[in-house]
């Protein structure tokens, strides 16, 4: 079941690119219906019971369309969504769009760990060597984590860089253990 979620982000993203739409606005209005839906555990069940007929929900759908100031794509998306019972699934279609318009637009989230709040001269540098190794252009957030001794752990996708002084005793640990 977990297959169909890329599958819908990547038709929304096919969409999003071919009518050469906002994508961060596009986003940010998927992630904002994403977040309704899964916050009102109501509207959840009424978007999902298969009781409730489908011109209910889609009449409930444009109300909220309206209210939010949303695109006609977005509403059509998600009206598609309840039309194939997959809106239980809309904040994984949600991460998975936002990582189909990222690769196709070059650029790659990432997750930065630091022992100490790092400069704004530190973060320009670390995003800089981050994109040269990635070749695409990158998104940071921050964060502090005070068991790392010192350096930085960068997260982006599934790829870890560990250069903190706790991974770097880590790997001189395994060095003299298997050494």
């Amino acid at each position: 079941m977990a297959a169909v979620a890329p599958r819908y982000a990547r038709a929304f993203a096919d969409v999003v690119v071919e009518r050469k739409m906002d994508p961060e606005k596009t986003v940010a209005e998927l992630m904002q219906m994403a977040a309704l839906v899964s916050s009102s555990h109501e509207l959840h069940n009424v978007l999902s019971n298969p009781a409730v007929e489908n011109k209910q929900k889609i009449s409930l759908l444009d109300a909220i369309i309206k209210k939010m100031g949303a695109s006609k794509l977005l509403r059509n998306f998600v009206a598609v969504l309840i039309d194939h019972k997959r809106i239980g699934q809309i904040g994984e279609i949600t991460e998975q769009f936002k990582q189909q318009l990222n690769d196709r637009m070059g650029i790659a989230d990432a997750k930065v760990s630091s022992a100490r709040e790092l400069t704004a001269s530190e973060k320009k540098l670390l995003e800089q060597r981050l994109a040269a190794v990635t070749g695409k252009i990158v998104r940071a957030t921050y964060s502090e984590d005070a068991s790392l001794l010192g350096g930085a752990v960068v997260r982006i996708g599934s790829t870890i860089y560990d250069g903190s002084v706790r991974g770097q005793l880590e790997r001189l640990k395994g060095d003299l253990v298997s050494g």
